[in-house]
């Protein structure tokens, strides 16, 4: 996965306030992986909008 290109194309700059124990967390993750924070937040947000393609409304209302 490390391998893998998650950020590539147009780049769009997003500034957000997160908890500092959450950006403590992936300066950690990208030091111990050698990986961007800016792939690693890409990868979490990929994920997570996979997971919730309702929030973009892609998916058929359930009733």
């Amino acid at each position: 996965m490390k391998s893998q290109k998650h950020n590539e194309g147009e780049l769009k700059k997003v500034t957000v306030n997160i908890e500092v124990k959450v950006a403590q967390d992936l300066e950690l993750m990208s030091k111990n992986t050698g990986m961007p924070v800016d792939d690693i937040v890409t990868i979490a947000l990929k994920r997570f909008r996979s997971s919730h393609s309702d929030y973009l409304k892609q998916t058929p209302a359930v009733e």
